[in-house]
C-alpha cells in the first residue's frame, strides 16, 4: 500500500514537471517573430496618416551619491501627415511647453516665462522631428515611433530582440519583447491585433553610470483625432515676449535641468 502511494505522488510529480517543460518548449517552438512585430508596428504608425497619444513617462538621474531619483512628464502628441505636429509637455514641477509645427514654422512656447520663438522649418513631420533632434539637440523621446518610415528605422537600429510572452495585464492583449540597440536595452510591450500599437516602453542605459532606466506608458491612443490646421497654428498669449530660438529651447529645458541639479545622467 506505501508502495502504490509512492509510486502515485512520484507519477503525479514527474507529470506535472513533464507539462511544465511541455508547455515551456510549445511556447518557445510557437513564439511570434519578434523583429516582425516590432517592424509591423513601425509600420504601422509611420502609414497613420493622423494620430494623438498621452506618452506618461519617468526617468532617473543617478546622484554622485549613487542613489538615482525619478522624474516625471506627460506628453500629448497629435500628428496630422505630412507636415502637422503638435507636442504638449508637462513636467513634474509643473512646467508646461508647447511646441507647435504648421507646414512652414516651428513655434515653442514656455508657458512660465510666458516666452516663444519661432524659426521658419520646410519640409514635413519627418523632417521636422530629424532637424530637432540632431540639428538643435532636443530631447524628444520616442521620435523615432513617428516618423513615416519608423519600420525601416527600428529595423536597422535594434541589434538583437527576442519574443518573452503574450499578457493581457496591461488593459489589452499584448505582446512583450526585449532587446537592444547600439546604446540601449529595452522591454517593449505591442498590442495584438490589427492595430500594433506601443502600449509600455522601458529602456535601461547599461553604458552609464548607475544604468538609468527611461520608463513610459503610452496611452489614449486616437487615430483619428480632430486636427484642424488650427490645431497646429500658434497664436501669442496677450504679454508673450518673443525670444531668439536657441533662448527658447534653453528655456523650455531649463527645469528638467535645474532638477537634475546637474547631476547623473538623463536618458
Amino acid at each position: 500500500m506505501r508502495v502504490r502511494v509512492r509510486a502515485s505522488r512520484w507519477l503525479g510529480a514527474w507529470l506535472c514537471v513533464a507539462g511544465v517543460l511541455g508547455a515551456g518548449l510549445a511556447h518557445a517552438q510557437s513564439a511570434p517573430d519578434a523583429r516582425a512585430l516590432l517592424i509591423k508596428m513601425g509600420e504601422f504608425i509611420g502609414n497613420t496618416p493622423r494620430l494623438s497619444v498621452t506618452v506618461r513617462s519617468s526617468y532617473d538621474t543617478v546622484q554622485t551619491s549613487g542613489d538615482k531619483i525619478e522624474w516625471n512628464e506627460v506628453r500629448t502628441l497629435t500628428l496630422s501627415r505630412p507636415d502637422r505636429l503638435r507636442i504638449e509637455t508637462e513636467k513634474s514641477n509643473g512646467a508646461r511647453t508647447l511646441i507647435l509645427f504648421d507646414g512652414r514654422t516651428i513655434s515653442v512656447y514656455d508657458e512660465a516665462g510666458r516666452a516663444y520663438s519661432q524659426t521658419p522649418q520646410p519640409g514635413g513631420i519627418d523632417e521636422t522631428l530629424v532637424y530637432f533632434v540632431r540639428d538643435l539637440g532636443m530631447r524628444l523621446p520616442l521620435a523615432v515611433f513617428f516618423v513615416s518610415h519608423a519600420g525601416t528605422l527600428l529595423d536597422r537600429r535594434v541589434r538583437s530582440v527576442e519574443y518573452v510572452e503574450k499578457t493581457g495585464i496591461l488593459g489589452a492583449p499584448a505582446h512583450h519583447l526585449v532587446g537592444r540597440t547600439d546604446t540601449v536595452n529595452f522591454q517593449i510591450w505591442i498590442a495584438d491585433g490589427d492595430q500594433p500599437l506601443p502600449l509600455r516602453l522601458v529602456l535601461t542605459y547599461p553604458k552609464a553610470p548607475g544604468q538609468p532606466q527611461f520608463r513610459t506608458q503610452f496611452v489614449n491612443w486616437n487615430l483619428a483625432p480632430d486636427a484642424a490646421d488650427s490645431l497646429f497654428a500658434f497664436a501669442p498669449p496677450a504679454g508673450a515676449n518673443r525670444i531668439p530660438f536657441a533662448a527658447a529651447l534653453a528655456q523650455a529645458g531649463r527645469a528638467s535641468t535645474d532638477a537634475a541639479g546637474k547631476k547623473g545622467a538623463k536618458p
